[in-house]
């Protein structure tokens, strides 16, 4: 059994060209990986303290004496912009570090202006639901003309630890490119996008830097036309920004704690037409849904201005059942007549997608070490009470800035020690580390069905955290419900690779008509397939000369595998079943998402430093 993409097959799996000829080098004071808002925070944190004072004795660089500090980013996608999420946060952390944000001056950003809860029940009978849930919506359309409207039931009001009044419906794409256009126009701070990090440079326990991912390569990583090793930056300080999936903060995280909880958000952001009913929809507007398209499924709706509205779903690893063809159900869901009424004549401007982490506190990592530092969702800031992770993400940024500035005036190095009693003791005395803590055993109860989640993460919400429900999570992947081979779930799964094979279809989508989801009605517009959405607003920039980032170890363990969950959750549809039941890897077609990586129940996929990501104005 062989496949192109069994490591084993590589040319060059004996002589690794991360070990061939000679790398260049280069010192910087402070090296930053991934440009989300966590970096974005931390950046900004010094580069205001910079303009309020340059000649300020701290900022003078250590490594070329008589300059200014020497802080570089290293951003993976080749754009500051390519982030893939519309978000709605309180921006505590934001509005501290912009006291007089306007936010007529970021693109897409509005206040909150009103907010609504919605369960929403399956109007076409296809969801997956307990007797217990069959049994409460029936009550609730007993009760329709009072309680339902459009097959949905509003809470009478949003549960104070959903609240986002007064904070601010964001594009992260365009509130990194706003904000890197300030950080660039400081002089203090160099952004490079389209240029990943493939590791951390350690000396023993100590980090020193980083390793840009070698260019010039074939597919495998084998040293190609134009072969140049990645350059080693050594820092003074590295910053790991990188997400839950950055290549730098997972080969930190070795042997260590784990995340266990994840979820695939994927959203479209659709631009409402003049004179339509929607036109009742105010920038600011926020919807948070629950209920369908599966009952473990959360959803969402901001508004922008200029008629643009954000829409999407989160599909979480605790849902059993392994077809998570998350797209599908995206369409699914903006069909709901709750939302359909008001998007039906919309335009899909673009999509995005990316894992989220979960796990928040439980999954907290070693915040410093000797040379390192971590901040944003990869340091396990989220808070999955709240649903909220970029105002907690911006805040880790600005505290380790301030802590960082502490140390440089006081001329102590970037020791464990010293980040320890800086940065840390500020995060452990915040509203991030409150808020976390409350939010530590939210989602708890999800792991034994979707009632026993929703009043757990009630009761933890009411409770600040001091009364949840108990749980032992296994790790993401085996958190899909097992079957056998003549099981009912197994002759769907037969049944649709057969239909699958037949028309050229992807095998989860397939799966999706066979166990009863009405099939799509293509319009070329709002509904189109996955395929047509990445070639809009969406595009994957897979620039060449970099290896796959997306590598499977054993391929028996693929041939093995009955859920094929890797090729289900992939969000655009980079990984394909062939015609040997073996996977196949698109680069063109990955928009880095990372769904792959925790969805194998047998661990079997490698993630690695890969470059590129979705071009979207919106996203």
């Amino acid at each position: 059994m062989s496949s192109e993409y069994d490591n084993s097959t590589a040319p060059c799996a004996e002589t690794s060209p991360l070990t061939e000829g000679e790398r260049q080098s280069m010192e910087v004071d402070i090296a930053c990986i991934g440009f989300g808002p966590a970096t974005g925070g931390f950046l900004t944190t010094l580069t205001q303290a910079w303009n309020e004072n340059p000649g300020d004795p701290a900022f003078e660089s250590t490594v070329a004496p008589g300059m200014p500090l020497q802080v570089l980013c290293y951003e993976r996608a080749d754009d500051l912009a390519a982030g893939v999420s519309g978000v709605v946060t309180q921006a505590r952390g934001i509005n501290a570090s912009f006291p007089a944000l306007n936010p007529s001056e970021i693109p897409m950003a509005a206040s909150v202006t009103s907010e609504r809860v919605l369960y929403l029940l399956d109007p076409i009978g296809a969801s997956r639901r307990s007797g217990l849930l069959r049994f409460g919506d029936t009550l609730l359309r007993l009760c329709n003309r009072l309680l339902l409207k459009d097959h949905a039931f509003e809470l009478p009001y949003t549960p104070a630890f959903l609240n986002k009044h007064g904070g601010l419906v964001l594009s992260i794409g365009q509130f990194n490119q706003w904000v890197a256009s300030q950080l660039m126009a400081s002089g203090l701070v160099q952004i490079w996008p389209g240029t990943p990090v493939s590791a951390p440079l350690r000396e023993g326990e100590a980090v020193t830097g980083l390793r840009l991912a070698d260019q010039g390569v074939d597919k495998f990583g084998c040293p190609a036309d134009g072969y140049m090793p990645g350059m080693d930056v050594r820092a003074k300080l590295t910053v790991v920004g990188d997400g839950p999936m950055g290549q730098v903060g997972r080969a930190l995280n070795q042997d260590k704690v784990k995340a266990q909880d994840w979820a695939l958000g994927m959203k479209f952001v659709i631009e409402l037409p003049e004179g339509d009913d929607a036109q009742a929809l105010a920038p600011g507007t926020v919807w948070h849904t629950f209920g369908y398209p599966e009952p473990e499924i959360f959803g969402f709706m901001y508004v922008h201005p200029d008629r643009l509205v954000s829409v999407g779903i989160f599909v979480p690893s605790w849902m059993s059942d392994p077809s998570r063809t998350v797209y599908r159900y995206l369409q699914h869901y903006i069909q709901h007549p709750a939302l359909w009424r008001v998007l039906k004549n919309g335009t899909l401007r673009s999509w995005g997608a990316k894992s989220l982490e979960e796990s928040g506190r439980r999954a907290e990592p070693a915040l410093t070490g000797d040379g390192f530092a971590r901040i944003g969702e990869g340091s396990g800031s989220t808070n999955m009470l709240t649903g909220s992770g970029v105002d907690e993400a911006w805040t880790t940024g600005t505290q380790l800035g301030e802590a960082v500035l502490e140390l440089l005036r006081a001329g102590k190095p970037f020791t464990q020690e010293n980040l320890a009693a800086t940065y840390e003791t500020r995060r452990r005395a915040s509203w991030v580390e409150s808020g976390s803590r409350a939010a530590e055993n939210a989602r708890n109860g999800f792991h034994n069905g979707v009632v026993k989640g929703i009043l757990g993460m009630a009761i933890s919400g009411y409770t600040r955290g001091r009364v949840f429900v108990k749980s032992n999570p296994v790790s993401a992947g085996r958190q899909i419900r097992p079957f056998t081979a003549d099981s009912p779930e197994s002759r769907q799964l037969n049944k649709a690779a057969e239909s699958s094979r037949a028309e050229g279809r992807t095998l989860h989508d397939a799966l999706l008509t066979v166990r009863g989801w009405p099939e799509i009605d293509f319009d070329g517009r709002l509904l189109i397939t996955q395929q047509d959405a990445l070639l809009i607003g969406g595009k994957v920039q897979a620039m060449p000369g970099f290896a796959d980032h997306v590598k499977f170890r054993n391929l028996q363990l693929c041939a093995a595998c009955n859920e094929k969950t890797c090729v289900a959750m992939c969000s655009g549809q980079a990984i394909t079943e062939g015609g040997d039941g073996l996977p196949s890897f698109e680069r063109e077609k990955c928009v880095h998402c990372g769904g792959c990586l925790w969805n194998c129940a047998g661990e079997n996929v490698e993630f690695g430093a890969g470059a590129g990501g979705l071009h979207s104005a919106e996203n």
